[in-house]
């Protein structure tokens, strides 16, 4: 296991897209830590021999990857999927270092991405009341809003966590469910009903998805434990190009990658209520669109679930 004071492994994730996992280890290879840093890349394994060319390509591009303090490829057999390849590596990886940053192919990340992640890893290291620090930050407007913040759960879009956090990580869906309506959580988890994560929670226990993202947010909510974020995006997503299942060239997520604080200032471990605020009015002009016409609302409608299954890493070019 690695010093707390040395930066945290890296487990990155890919598939079957050459392009965008360049544009992610570039970012990432351009931030200050990135030469200190363990890189662990994980390759899915194709689903058909039509498949298997790119396959192959990302698999020669990661064994050429450079600029980072070791490099270790983990080449899967058989398309195992996003879920089980994300929830096997973070347990692996948590298991040796005690900790890890997780990023995937198309994640874009700003030169202060690995400073944010580790100063908060050492800062909440020992607080059991914190889930996971994140890098993507919401599109919310601008005003009062501090250099990091906490809010309830788990996130999925550049994140990192501990052993210690990633243990109440539940697999079951469906025990997950029941449990927030047996607590009467339903209604908060879903942002009072601005959300959309009690309908993909949902559509994972029936099979139509295979979110892991969903079940690690539901997980960590249900432990009363929060997620802490910064002021500005420190991540961009460079997947919204038809490239996936779930994408589309209108992303509203869209948010311009930020700078972190050279250094983090430890804040209470509170959830903010007024970025609570925020965020659930963020998923509300999603999913309410009230004034829209009604042929732009039908439209904006069959785009949500895409959006939604996005954002909490589902099925993208693969059957997760």
């Amino acid at each position: 296991m690695i010093k707390q004071s040395e930066p945290a492994p890296v487990a990155l994730f890919v598939f079957n897209r050459p392009s965008h996992m360049k544009l992610a280890v570039s970012a990432l290879a351009s931030n200050e830590f990135a030469a200190q840093t363990p890189l662990f890349i994980f390759s899915d394994g194709a689903r058909n021999p039509e498949e298997q060319k790119k396959v192959d390509q990302v698999r020669q591009q990661a064994k050429n990857v450079a600029g980072f303090k070791s490099l270790t490829v983990v080449e899967r057999n058989e398309n195992i999927g996003l879920a089980a390849s994300i929830i096997d590596g973070v347990s692996f990886l948590c298991e040796q270092y005690g900790r890890v940053i997780v990023l995937e192919d198309d994640l874009i990340t700003s030169p202060d991405f690995l400073r944010f992640m580790n100063q908060g890893l050492r800062l909440y290291g020992g607080n059991s009341k914190v889930a996971s620090i994140h890098g993507y930050a919401y599109p919310v407007a601008e005003g009062n809003i501090p250099e990091s913040y906490f809010l309830r759960g788990a996130d999925c879009w550049g994140w990192a966590t501990w052993a210690r956090a990633w243990r109440h990580f539940e697999p079951d869906g469906a025990k997950l469910l029941k449990l927030l309506n047996d607590r009467g959580l339903a209604a908060e988890f879903d942002y009072g009903g601005n959300a959309y994560f009690l309908r993909i929670l949902s559509d994972q226990i029936e099979g139509k998805n295979n979110s892991w993202a969903i079940r690690w947010h539901a997980s960590a909510f249900l432990a009363n434990m929060l997620t802490l974020y910064p002021q500005r995006s420190l991540v961009a997503n460079s997947g919204f190009d038809g490239s996936g299942t779930h994408s589309g060239s209108d992303d509203v997520y869209k948010t311009l990658i930020g700078s972190a604080p050279k250094e983090l200032k430890p804040i209470e471990v509170v959830e903010n209520q007024l970025l609570k605020a925020k965020v659930a009015d963020f998923f509300g002009k999603i999913t309410r669109p009230d004034e829209k016409s009604s042929n732009e609302i039908v439209r904006i409608s069959r785009r949500i679930a895409g959006h939604a299954l996005r954002k909490l890493r589902s099925i993208r070019s693969r059957p997760r």
